[in-house]
């Protein structure tokens, strides 16, 4: 992936994060391209991680092999449609990470032979532990595959999903599933400060107890249900505590809210195509 020459047309946050991560797993910052309008943005791109940087999308198009695609959705058809003549030329894989615009829209934007690859990453992208699903097109080579898998992983772990519409599931789950998780944060630290701990000790209780639960699971073969039982004993503090979340229904709440940002996100996609 080294001799690849990437572009990114967008240098916001996430941009900025995927291109730390493939500089830090090789890729020679000469070979990254960025463009925006916000010459403040460009100016700290270059100045923190010695890449290429113009105010011209044309001219970052016809220096890269890889267009990564990083503008915010409702901007997304104007600038794609321009550079739609250069990017067919130059048979380019065009990688998207904009929300909620699917492929059917980009193909008829850029054009129906165009090798496209959506992603949904989500925003532990920027701390370099995100996770990213993508899909790609019937125009899209294994090599290609590789490439864009490569650059998505920079930031995570990245997997592909079979059917683009399973990318409205994986918005509800790992898109949207940091706030869930903040959400459930949040809570516990309120009840634990109304119990009488102060603030800064609730805190860090708190979060050091989700990044130790989390790295359990990551590590381990069992399902979230084995090691749920098996961190509670009979009789004990953790089985109240179950059981009163179960009793609120808890894992049915969980269900409504996954399957309420799944359809939001097929509602959002079919908008934003017709736009």
């Amino acid at each position: 992936m080294n001799t690849q020459k990437i572009g990114f047309i967008g240098g916001g946050n996430m941009a900025s994060s995927l291109i730390s991560g493939l500089i830090a797993s090789g890729h020679a910052p000469e070979q990254i391209w960025v463009s925006d309008i916000n010459a403040d943005t460009l100016a700290a791109l270059a100045a923190k991680l010695k890449v290429h940087t113009t105010s011209s999308n044309e001219d970052l198009v016809n220096a890269v092999e890889v267009v990564v695609l990083a503008v915010k959705p409702q901007t997304l058809r104007e600038v794609v449609e321009s550079l739609s003549a250069t990017i067919r030329r130059k048979r380019l894989l065009v990688v998207s990470i904009a929300a909620g615009i699917n492929q059917q829209s980009l193909s008829r934007w850029l054009g129906e032979e165009t090798a496209i690859v959506r992603c949904m990453p989500n925003t532990p992208a920027l701390v370099l532990t995100g996770a990213t699903a993508l899909h790609a097109n019937a125009n899209v080579s294994e090599i290609q595959r590789d490439l864009a898998e490569n650059i998505m992983r920079a930031v995570g772990i990245s997997l592909w999903v079979k059917d683009e519409t399973d990318l409205d599931t994986v918005t509800a789950v790992s898109g949207s599933g940091p706030a869930y998780y903040f959400l459930l944060m949040e809570a516990m630290e309120k009840t634990a400060q109304e119990l009488g701990l102060d603030e800064r000790t609730a805190r860090l209780l708190v979060q050091q107890t989700a990044l130790g639960a989390a790295k359990i699971a990551l590590e381990s073969s069992e399902s979230p249900m084995q090691l749920r039982q098996r961190v509670t004993s009979p009789g004990g503090t953790t089985e109240q505590a179950i059981a009163a979340f179960e009793q609120g229904g808890f894992a049915e709440l969980v269900a409504k809210a996954v399957r309420a940002a799944r359809s939001r996100s097929i509602e959002m996609s079919e908008s934003m195509g017709k736009s």
